[in-house]
C-alpha cells in the first residue's frame, strides 16, 4: 500500500507540473526609459604636451620640462593631488623615408578633474602659458551622479509600468505584480571637443570657451509582468 501511494503521489506531481506547463501563467515583457536633464558642474579635461626633435634625449627633456611647470601650475592653482594624474607617456620614434632621417616624438598627457567649471578658463590659460599645447578631450559630469541615477531608475520604472498597463487594458486585462527586473542602463558622458590648443587659445584675451549645456542621465530598465 505504501508503495501504491507514492507511485499515485508521484503520478499526482507530474500531471500538475503538466498542467503548468500546458498552461502557463499570462506575463507582458516590456522595457521602461528614465532620462533627467541635468546642468552639470564639473568636468574631466585631458590636456597633453607633444615635443618632435632629431635626438631622443633632448626631444624627452623638453616634454619633462613642459610636464614638471604644469604640474606645479596645478598645485598653485589648490587642485588635490586626487583631481589629476599623468594618463600616458610615449616617446615615439618615425622615419622620414623622403629625407631618410629619424625623428622622436615625446607625449604626456594628464586628465584634470575640475570641480568648479567658473575656474574653466583661467585654468586652461594658465595651462597653456606652462607648456600644454593639446586639448585631447573634456567630459562634462555632475557631483550629484548617484541621486540623478536614482531618480532615472524610478522614472524608467514607473515607464515601464505605464507601458505593461496601456497593453493590458487594450487586451482587457490586468498587470500583476514583476516577475523579473533586468537593468539595462549605460552609462556615457558627452565629449565636447578635442583640438589643437595653440588653435584653441590664439587669442590671449579674457574670453568664453565653454558651452555647458546640460547632460542626460539616463535608466534603462525591462520587467516581466504577470498578466490576470
Amino acid at each position: 500500500m505504501k508503495k501504491l501511494a507514492l507511485v499515485f503521489a508521484l503520478f499526482a506531481t507530474m500531471f500538475a507540473t503538466a498542467q503548468v506547463q500546458q498552461n502557463p501563467q499570462p506575463q507582458i515583457n516590456v522595457n521602461g526609459e528614465g532620462k533627467i536633464m541635468v546642468t552639470p558642474d564639473q568636468a574631466d579635461i585631458i590636456v597633453g604636451v607633444t615635443n618632435t626633435g632629431a635626438d631622443a634625449a633632448d626631444v624627452k627633456k623638453a616634454n619633462d620640462a613642459a610636464i614638471d611647470a604644469i604640474l606645479k601650475f596645478l598645485k598653485n592653482q589648490k587642485l588635490q593631488p586626487a583631481d589629476y594624474q599623468t594618463q600616458r607617456v610615449n616617446l615615439n620614434r618615425n622615419y622620414d623615408y623622403n629625407k631618410k632621417k629619424y625623428s622622436y616624438v615625446a607625449s604626456q598627457s594628464i586628465v584634470i578633474h575640475l570641480k568648479d567649471l567658473a575656474k574653466y578658463d583661467t585654468l586652461m590659460m594658465g595651462l597653456t602659458d606652462a607648456g600644454v599645447n593639446t586639448i585631447e578631450g573634456v567630459t562634462f559630469k555632475t557631483s550629484k551622479q548617484a541621486d540623478y541615477e536614482s531618480e532615472a531608475r524610478i522614472k524608467a520604472v514607473a515607464d515601464a509600468k505605464k507601458k505593461a498597463t496601456d497593453y493590458a487594458t487594450a487586451l482587457n486585462q490586468k498587470v500583476g505584480k514583476a516577475i523579473t527586473v533586468t537593468d539595462n542602463t549605460q552609462v556615457l558622458y558627452p565629449q565636447v571637443y578635442r583640438m589643437e590648443m595653440k588653435a584653441a587659445m590664439a587669442d590671449s584675451a579674457p574670453q568664453e570657451t565653454l558651452a555647458i549645456g546640460e547632460i542626460t542621465i539616463t535608466a534603462n530598465v525591462n520587467i516581466a509582468f504577470d498578466l490576470y
